[in-house]
């Protein structure tokens, strides 16, 4: 039988996992995931784990009045409040997209550009501003907030396996990001699925996802991995012409609450 053995939110895009036990839905996937993101000062163009690994160690929870609560190895933590509807609009660059968003003010600039060692300011992402996914990919409507394409990544525990034997070492899931990991099923079962419910929620799978750079990453260190692996492996058996796959992109139809441990059922 499939079960959700697993369920991670990152509230600030490419900061630490927040695993949880239980999390509702909203229209752009789990509630609070990448609304938060860090952006150069003077571009506006996001900064994440692939230039700056070390934000890898950078935790970034929502906090009991709804702002943030930053902390770093080394640094004194801080609170920032969700900005409010008055809250400057910084433009930023995501990826192809553009768009403006709420700063979360020069206090919070101060300490991620402490933290990341030039000037960054940090931004939220209100529902009402969502993003639109990828052309060709979904439905029509579909919205993403700071995720790099699609609102939701899921994962097989088999196939991680799969994986970790053949680079010859336990590979750590947070390696890879997901925010639903499934267990029960066989090794890269999830590429065949177009669609599955998780309690009372549908979703739809819309796009394989492919693999970068990030994935060498220690996530409990921060640090690359010598031998650039997983994804050497990955290049050796998991690449198509538009790049090495491991997980599904997948879309939520509807709102509602996700428990670990819930069954879930390949609807097609």
């Amino acid at each position: 039988m499939l079960r959700l053995s697993a369920l991670y939110r990152y509230p600030l895009k490419s900061g630490k996992a927040e695993p949880l036990q239980h999390i509702g839905l909203d229209k752009l996937g789990l509630a609070g995931d990448r609304r938060w993101m860090l952006v150069d000062e003077a571009s506006g163009r996001f900064l994440t784990q692939r230039a700056v690994a070390k934000m890898s160690q950078l935790s970034a929870l929502w906090n009991s009045a709804g702002g943030l609560s930053l902390s770093a190895p080394g640094h004194t933590p801080l609170e920032i409040a969700l900005p409010g509807r008055d809250a400057e609009l910084r433009g930023v660059t995501i990826w192809r997209d553009t768009l403006r968003v709420p700063d979360a003010g020069d206090q919070a600039a101060a300490w991620v550009s402490d933290f990341i060692g030039k000037p960054t300011r940090l931004v939220h992402i209100p529902l009402e501003r969502a993003r639109y996914t990828e052309a060709g990919y979904g439905q029509e409507g579909d919205q993403v907030a700071f995720a790099d394409g699609y609102p939701l990544l899921l994962i097989g525990q088999a196939s991680l396996d799969d994986l970790s034997a053949r680079v010859g070492r336990p590979m750590e899931m947070l390696r890879f990001r997901p925010n639903l990991v499934i267990e029960g099923g066989d090794a890269f079962a999830e590429d065949g699925w177009k669609r599955l419910r998780i309690g009372d929620v549908e979703f739809r799978v819309v796009k394989p996802c492919s693999r970068c750079i990030l994935t060498t990453i220690d996530p409990r260190t921060g640090e690359r991995s010598a031998d650039r692996e997983p994804f050497v492996t990955l290049e050796a058996y998991r690449k198509t012409e538009n790049g090495a796959m491991f997980g599904q992109n997948l879309v939520n139809d509807g709102v509602g609450r996700l428990e670990v441990g819930m069954p879930v059922t390949i609807l097609e």
